[in-house]
């Protein structure tokens, strides 16, 4: 406790001009990755690039906390492939195989897609709206093409304990306003 409150005593005593350059700081750093984050999205073709594993059901291949990297080209999906959907009106995407495909038309892109979770059961129809039995190319974000194992644990914690991130979000402006210039 006595860590926080140095760092808000010497915050209090900062300088404008020094405030104003920490701000500042802050805000090329915030404006870098939501840079970042608009380039991978041109680069992959996938209005969500980059998406973390938050349940089971594709393991062994994938584990809750693992960050995949998604792509989203004008190509024919194929069985097998993993693919990342979203269901309308739900806020989180489900990352599951293409167990079957029906071709709807001589367009190669024209599919009905449906899917399965590695360790379940049965087939995803459960999961889709009502009366709805494939999934069609605008429910789809994108395939995966890479992950990163463990290391979206962290933005599960973050989800899962709220509390927790406006906290470490406070300590993180905290360190940054508070940082030493290191040309002085």
């Amino acid at each position: 406790m006595d860590v926080v409150l140095g760092y808000v005593d010497q915050f209090l005593h900062l300088k404008f001009r020094k405030i104003i350059l920490q701000i500042v700081s802050l805000a090329i750093v915030v404006g870098s990755v939501l840079s970042i984050w608009k380039s991978l999205q041109v680069v992959s073709f996938s209005e969500s690039p980059v998406i973390v594993v938050s349940s089971g059901s594709m393991e062994p291949v994938y584990y809750r906390g693992d960050i995949l990297f998604l792509t989203y080209f004008n190509k024919p999906f194929e069985v097998g492939d993993v693919i990342v959907y979203k269901i309308k009106d739900q806020d989180i995407p489900i990352i599951h195989r293409v167990f079957q495909i029906v071709q709807k038309s001589n367009d190669p892109l024209d599919q009905l897609i449906l899917t399965k979770g590695d360790s379940n059961q049965l087939d995803d129809r459960a999961l889709y709206p009502r009366k709805q039995m494939w999934l069609e190319r605008s429910d789809i974000m994108g395939k995966i093409e890479g992950v990163i194992s463990y290391v979206g644990n962290i933005a599960i914690l973050l989800y899962d304990y709220p509390s927790f991130k406006f906290i470490m979000i406070g300590f993180m402006s905290l360190f940054v306003l508070e940082a030493k210039d290191p040309q002085r």
